[in-house]
Parts: C-alpha cells; sequence; structure tokens
C-alpha cells in the first residue's frame, strides 16, 4: 500500500516553453518531482540531471548469457549427448551452431530487456499508475513539484513559478 502524495503540477502547450521553464527552475533552485512529455524532448535529461540509461549494459549481459546458452547446449548434445555424423561432418560444427546462437542471443537479449525496463520503471500486469492528467500523454507538457512535503511559502513559490514560466494550467492532484 503506498502513501498519498499531493503533487502541484503545470501544463505546457509546447516543448520549447517545457526546456525553458525547466532552466529557469534551475536557476531559482526549486526541486522538481519530475516532468512528463508525450514524447522525449532533446536536451531535457541534461537539465534534469539524469544519466543515461544502463539498459544497453543489461542487454548484453543477457545476449552473453543467450550466447554461451545456445553454443554450450549444442556442445554438449552433439559431442556427449547425441553424437550422430551428419553429411561428414564432425561432431562439434561450430559453423553450424551460429544462426541458433545468433537467435537465442537475440532472444534473451530482448526479453531480458523488457522485463528489466518493466521492472525498473515499476510497470507490468496488473499495475495501475497514477496519471496527473490525461492530456500529457497526448499533446501537453508538464513540470511537477511534491506539494505535500514543502511549507505553505515553498508551495506559493512554485505556483508563482508555474505562473510566471508560462503554465497553461495549474493544477493540484493527490496520487
Amino acid at each position: 500500500m503506498s502513501a498519498h502524495r499531493e503533487i502541484l503540477f503545470g501544463l505546457y502547450d509546447d516543448e520549447t516553453d517545457l526546456l525553458s521553464a525547466v532552466k529557469e527552475a534551475n536557476a531559482r533552485h526549486l526541486h522538481i518531482d519530475n516532468v512528463y512529455s508525450p514524447f522525449p524532448v532533446h536536451g531535457l535529461d541534461p537539465l534534469l540531471g539524469l544519466q543515461e540509461s544502463r539498459l544497453h549494459q543489461a542487454g548484453f549481459v543477457y545476449g552473453a548469457i543467450g550466447m554461451l546458452t545456445a553454443f554450450l547446449f549444442m556442445t554438449w548434445v552433439f559431442t556427449r549427448d547425441w553424437p550422430i555424423i551428419f553429411g561428414g561432418k564432425p561432431y562439434w560444427s561450430v559453423p553450424a551452431f551460429i544462426p541458433i546462437t545468433f537467435e537465442l542471443t537475440v532472444l534473451f537479449a530482448s526479453i531480458g530487456m523488457v522485463v528489466t525496463y518493466y521492472a525498473v520503471n515499476g510497470q507490468g500486469p496488473g499495475v495501475t499508475n497514477a496519471v496527473l492528467d490525461d492530456r500529457i500523454t497526448d499533446d501537453k507538457f508538464c513540470i511537477s513539484f511534491d506539494a505535500g512535503h514543502a511549507s505553505e511559502e515553498e508551495v506559493s513559490k512554485f505556483q508563482q513559478f508555474l505562473t510566471e514560466s508560462g503554465a497553461k494550467e495549474i493544477r493540484t492532484k493527490t496520487i
């Protein structure tokens, strides 16, 4: 059971307005809770202090596990468990292993990366995440602040900032 949070947020119509607002919030030393966008906004990650994802490293590890699984399993099958000579080839015919090794590398990497992505982001079957505003996934951009743990003075600073930065709507929602 998760605790409820009170979120103050402002909606913007354009990504350039959003980028300007984030720069201004950083200049004023306001702690942004989160930024929502219907599509990736170039240049937003460094402004928010976000590091590059390490998902590609996990994908490499999953792919290596898939490659080793395929190669070692075929080695065991064709040299120990079921040694049969096919068309004059030796028991351990590495070039014949390449297609299956490639396919299992891709399979393990793709499934592993999807599962990791969902686990890290708190998504998956049966998970319902709170939505601040349905238009954020369509055409609006959003900057949110945690108003539940902020003093009244900080909340008024957040509201003043959102007004001055060009937010078209300013709302509070408990999620």
